[in-house]
């Protein structure tokens, strides 16, 4: 079997420094009132709130092989045919600051949508929004439970769900978050229709029975040009491993370029937790900002 003990994003997340108080934090009942899961650790008191003005937002289920998946989408209003992106999640399940992300996507006029291709678990009781930090040990197996084929599959319905409700498919893109990241690059080897991809923070070297190849092993199959954002200061995935992945990609000829921010933690976009860095989040987002519109994904 190939399978790590721990996975790098599961190192990089338990290994960014607690606060030393629970001032500027939530207290757990307001954070879950809130929607943000708590297996991350406390909940910042000042995470950034994306309203719904000028977009229309929700929930929906797209029909996929073992029941109906719910996913989170946010587009703008009385516009036909806006590009469509990808929203892949974090390990801990379709939670409130997955829902920001993708309001800030549509605040970018494209139409975000957000699968939880976790729900397969939680058809038995199992809500991971729902996880504590004491809960992580059952999450674990979970998320790594979740197989590459099943997860693209999950993610091939979404885009065709996207296409039904007028989103323009030959304007796709893909981002994604901590496992997500990961997800952003091995969906990236199959679907020739992405036009661009943005990885934060996704694990490089991770494999196991239900992803027998890595991200560093899959990389001359990448079929769209894909920005790497990562923290140098990320516990779980150093440097050296970043510096692998840019290599193995200019080897096989794809397109991609990578930004490493120093002293990043792992999870340095999530504001609603300890590891966010405002600077490096900032810079973050305007750089895949502007890889979308490079590339065709944003007008």
């Amino acid at each position: 079997m190939n399978v790590q003990r721990l996975p790098s994003d599961f190192i990089g997340l338990s290994k960014v420094m607690p606060p030393l108080s629970r001032r500027g934090f939530m207290s757990s009942s307001a954070a879950a009132a809130a929607g943000y899961t708590l297996a991350a650790g406390p909940v910042r008191a000042d995470a950034i709130q994306t309203d719904t003005k000028g977009l229309k937002a929700g929930m929906a289920d797209v029909k996929v092989t073992g029941g109906n998946m719910p996913v989170y989408y946010a587009r703008p209003e009385n516009v036909q045919n806006p590009p469509v992106i990808l929203v892949c999640m974090e390990v801990f399940g379709l939670h409130e600051w997955v829902k920001d992300i993708t309001r800030r996507i549509g605040h970018l006029g494209a139409f975000g949508v957000a699968p939880n291709y976790y729900f397969r678990s939680e058809t038995n009781g199992t809500d991971l929004t729902k996880f504590g930090v004491e809960d992580l040990p059952k999450l674990f197996p979970i998320v790594n439970a979740k197989k590459d084929e099943e997860l693209i599959a999950d993610l091939d319905a979404t885009v065709a769900w996207a296409k039904s409700q007028g989103g323009n498919t030959n304007k796709l893109g893909i981002i994604g978050f901590c496992r997500g990241g990961r997800n952003v690059w091995h969906y990236s080897t199959h679907n020739p229709n992405l036009k661009a991809g943005v990885a934060f923070y996704g694990s490089i070297v991770d494999k196991s029975d239900a992803a027998p190849k890595n991200t560093l092993e899959l990389a001359g199959e990448v079929k769209e040009p894909v920005l790497g954002l990562y923290g140098e200061a990320d516990t779980g995935i150093p440097p050296d491993q970043v510096k692998q992945l840019e290599a193995a990609l200019k080897a096989a000829g794809k397109t991609a370029e990578f930004h490493e921010y120093p002293g990043a933690p792992h999870g340095f976009v999530a504001d609603y937790r300890p590891s966010y860095r405002k600077e490096a989040a900032e810079d973050g987002w305007k750089q895949m900002t502007a890889w979308f519109k490079k590339y065709g994904v944003l007008s």
